[in-house]
């Protein structure tokens, strides 16, 4: 069986991955930092519980031994757990606004990584996902005709292009693993408001594809419901 863990996995597209794995036959891990929410998704999806709060070495280092001690591996890792940050004019921006969104969208990323490569390396088809957006696209960010360029959102936009940007080297370091991002598009989520057309299923159809291709799928790819898109 596939056994798959998911960041921030209690709502939103993480939840709805998760709900959706288990149907194709994956033993699902669901991480998340509140305990309540957390064991709530789990017990209603027929998951596991693990904690895990991703800016928190000592939180994400129990959650692998924990599952280290349970599963003893993992096959999946979708790195889901993301936080939009400020919108509207960068000059009100503060360090700590850019601190608090990098620490989650892109160190959280790393440190999450890290934490669980001897467990991915015990798979026979270790894979990582890691949700991206294509609002850190410089070309779907200046595209008139997109709706990604019609949206100021500073440090969410420039956490998304450094993570898209980590998963192409990941992809080239990580010889022995499938490391690829996904571009959930514009998805009613808490994160927008709920104001996104998408419905969370189709936010989470990118993540569920590279979640359950067979060995021998590509690496280092970007790819959206609608297939594969350029890194710029």
């Amino acid at each position: 069986m596939t056994i798959t863990f998911i960041t921030g996995a209690n709502k939103g597209l993480g939840r709805e991955t998760a709900r959706r794995l288990i149907e194709y036959g994956h033993a699902v891990l669901v991480g998340a930092r509140d305990r309540e929410r957390g064991e709530e998704a789990a017990a209603a999806l027929g998951a596991r519980y693990v904690p895990i709060d991703v800016t928190d070495d000592a939180s994400v280092a129990a959650a692998a031994a924990d599952v280290a001690e349970h599963e003893g591996r993992i096959d999946v890792l979708i790195n889901n757990a993301g936080v939009h940050g400020p919108v509207g004019d960068p000059g009100d921006l503060t360090a700590a606004d850019a601190r608090a969104v990098l620490d989650i969208n892109v160190i959280g990323v790393v440190r999450t990584t890290t934490a669980f490569l001897p467990l991915l390396r015990r798979s026979d088809d270790p894979v990582i996902v890691n949700v991206s957006s294509g609002m850190g696209s410089l070309a779907l960010t200046h595209d008139p005709d997109r709706p990604e360029s019609r949206v100021v959102a500073p440090l969410y936009t420039s956490s998304k292009a450094a993570l898209t940007m980590l998963t192409t080297q990941y992809a080239k370091g990580l010889k022995d693993i499938r490391v690829n991002a996904a571009d959930p598009g514009y998805t009613a989520t808490d994160l927008n408001g709920h104001s996104g057309p998408q419905t969370v299923t189709e936010g989470t159809d990118a993540i569920v594809a590279l979640a359950t291709e067979g060995p021998g799928a590509g690496t280092g790819r970007f790819v959206s419901r609608h297939g594969e898109i350029a890194w710029s």
